[in-house]
């Protein structure tokens, strides 16, 4: 067993030197992370700690084991926590924070976290939900009963992760990944000038900061999305957020809604080196999560990817 598992330092520093690699990554500029045009890019949606499911994109995504070994391949992670299966009636989704921190320290630059609405809420403590209470709740009942007395330790680490994490990642293809996008209501509220700096705490704070709005914006008609990607000189938008019952949705003219944590869960991959493809295209290319399940290590599965 690992030693974060039990001991809130040892989680703790896990988290706070996965952070710093995000931070200081060559990759990183202010709150965006780009890549350049060379390369692969596999594209996730929601996880909501479904670990099955993460196992089996780590395995997509083919990632370097040494420093001349498929570097240029990439993953985009994001909405890690707060699944819907519980523990005893408690959600021990920090293990995938801590699971996903090991991917960022042994693969700093292709494992790509990214701030989602979940992480932040549980960071600023704003009361959410799926269906299965209030996570919030859920999610410090499980930091609890694992550390104990010293839970705000692992707490306080889950936090610098999520400040660590760039609001969004963009390709120098034309293809932009992010939680979400603001809707076009939320637009008169939203810092248009967030992705040329650092993020500050109240850009994580609704109703008007930068990552609240870009994190839960919903409805997007095809006149904002021609706005953004004018604006921001995007070809293609890839998000999570809302539900996808295939596991891809399309949103013209250029908008993909990727779901990655239920049976239906797809993933995408983008050839970083050609030109963002267009968006309806790329839903007859999703690859379902499970062609990637190791089956020898399968057993009774079927009940674990709802």
């Amino acid at each position: 067993m690992q030693r974060w598992a039990t001991s809130a330092s040892a989680f703790a520093d896990l988290l706070e030197t996965a952070a710093e690699a995000m931070r200081s990554s060559p990759l990183r500029d202010h709150c965006t992370l780009r890549l350049p045009r060379r390369g692969r890019l596999l594209a996730t949606g929601d996880i909501h700690d479904n670990q099955l499911h993460l196992e089996a994109v780590v395995r997509a995504a083919r990632l370097s084991r040494s420093a001349d070994n498929h570097v240029d391949n990439h993953v985009v992670l994001h909405e890690l926590i707060h699944g819907d299966r519980l523990v005893s009636g408690m959600d021990m989704s920090h293990r995938m924070l801590a699971k996903v921190a090991e991917l960022v320290i042994a693969h700093p630059l292709q494992v790509h976290p990214i701030l989602a609405n979940h992480e932040i809420a549980q960071y600023r403590r704003q009361h959410i939900s799926k269906g299965a209470g209030d996570n919030l709740q859920l999610f410090d009942a499980g930091l609890e009963w694992v550390f104990g007395d010293e839970a705000e330790v692992a707490a306080d680490a889950i936090g610098a992760f999520v400040r660590a994490m760039p609001l969004a990642l963009r390709c120098e293809n034309g293809t932009m990944v992010s939680h979400s996008l603001p809707s076009a209501a939320q637009m008169p509220y939203f810092d248009p000038g967030v992705f040329g700096r650092d993020l500050v705490e109240e850009d994580f704070d609704g109703p008007s900061g930068a990552a609240y709005i870009m994190t839960w914006g919903r409805n997007h008609p095809p006149e904002h999305l021609e706005s953004l990607a004018r604006a921001w000189g995007v070809k293609l938008f890839i998000v999570g957020h809302s539900h996808a019952s295939e596991g891809i949705d399309f949103r013209p003219p250029n908008l993909v809604i990727l779901n990655t944590d239920h049976s239906q869960g797809r993933v995408l991959e983008i050839d970083l080196a050609e030109d963002a493809p267009d968006a309806a295209s790329l839903v007859g290319r999703a690859i379902p999560v499970q062609s990637y399940f190791d089956l020898d290590s399968l057993s009774g599965g079927e009940g674990r990817h709802a």
